[in-house]
């Protein structure tokens, strides 16, 4: 994207988050260009939308949730 510097005084917000998501800006007075705009950093990953999974399922076997037997209950104390 190229801007001038009017623009760039106008619209900085807007520019910054194009540079961001890395874009680079180019900043001219008239013809001449006078600046480079560039992410300051790798640009990050945005984190996924909420509920998308991240990371490979797991399954809970079907007794997990069965009462504790008498000697595991003694065991805890129970």
């Amino acid at each position: 994207m190229t801007v001038t510097v009017h623009e760039a005084k106008t619209h900085l917000s807007r520019i910054l988050h194009a540079v961001e998501t890395g874009e680079e800006v180019l900043v001219c007075r008239g013809k001449q260009l006078v600046a480079k705009i560039v992410p300051a950093k790798a640009v990050a990953k945005k984190n996924p939308p909420v509920g998308v999974p991240t990371s490979a399922g797991f399954e809970i076997s079907a007794d997990a949730f069965a009462p504790l037997s008498e000697r595991e209950l003694e065991e805890w104390g129970l």
